[in-house]
């Protein structure tokens, strides 16, 4: 098993959670037998312990853009707001001029728009829990329907922030964030409808994958887009043995014979579905 890469949105090794091995054997649904495979190949963990206004900060830093971007801003931003008391971090968002903000966080681009809602959600965050502590109390011990309907209610925190915080901070079991590269990858391999959306995908994932590989399948799932399963390139399109996941993928919008490459939506076959 690989050592977690240090750019993913969990934080590398300093993510929180803990390894932990499970045997591909005992998979009851493909679904499973995928993350399974995708745990092999690149890790298994299980994810929870990070300050919850930290992860929601890193997670909208980390929103239509990639990690090597986002993860400068990240560093950027900690460096000149984070006192050392994690506490203290959204109070300093709060009052931090907007424009100051945005060139912080320049590099993980629409600063403008990330700046301002940084400054939203620090001082909602503020008002409403009393700080950064109270925050990652509500999301380590809440509710966790209560939790992402919580979040959901913040402007500019969509279903993909919800989750990162739930499964990175709150270490909740069940949670399989859906970002664009997991959402590509489980509708071409079968594993969700060709037409889902993201929160179908999830639905899909979640009631076929056990709780405890929810974590690690998303972190997994994300890494495998990146070296195999691309949005304009996947590897089977130039090789069909090329991918390690081709006998589990029924490459739905994928045409090797003709290297033809389509949204899984739009594919002939999930069009007589």
């Amino acid at each position: 098993m690989n050592d977690e890469p240090a750019e993913n949105i969990s934080g590398g090794a300093s993510g929180g959670g803990a390894f932990a091995d499970f045997d591909p054997e005992t998979a009851d649904t493909r679904a499973e037998r995928v993350v399974d495979r995708l745990g092999d190949r690149y890790w298994q963990k299980t994810y929870g312990g990070r300050d919850g206004f930290e992860c929601l900060v890193r997670t909208i830093l980390s929103q239509n853009t990639s990690d090597k971007a986002s993860q400068p801003a990240h560093d950027a931003l900690m460096e000149k707001y984070d006192t050392g008391n994690p506490g203290d971090l959204a109070e300093a968002l709060t009052d931090a001029p907007q424009d100051e903000l945005a060139e912080t966080i320049s590099s993980a681009g629409l600063y403008n728009q990330k700046s301002e809602t940084l400054i939203r959600l620090a001082g909602g965050i503020v008002e409403e829990y009393g700080g950064a502590d109270g925050f990652d109390e509500f999301v380590k011990d809440g509710d966790p329907d209560e939790v992402r309907d919580a979040l959901l209610d913040m402007k500019g925190v969509g279903p993909k922030t919800a989750d990162c915080v739930l499964l990175f901070s709150g270490g909740r079991g069940g949670v399989f964030p859906v970002d664009t590269h997991v959402h590509r990858i489980a509708r071409r391999m079968g594993l969700a409808p060709a037409d889902a959306d993201h929160e179908e995908v999830r639905e899909h994932l979640e009631a076929a994958v056990p709780a405890e590989k929810c974590g690690f399948g998303h972190t997994a799932m994300i890494q495998f887009g990146r070296e195999f399963c691309s949005a304009r390139k996947p590897a089977c399109l130039d090789d069909p043995d090329a991918c390690p996941m081709a006998d589990l993928c029924e490459q739905v919008g994928v045409y090797p014979e003709t290297g033809e490459l389509v949204d899984p939506a739009e594919a002939p076959e999930a069009a007589e579905d």
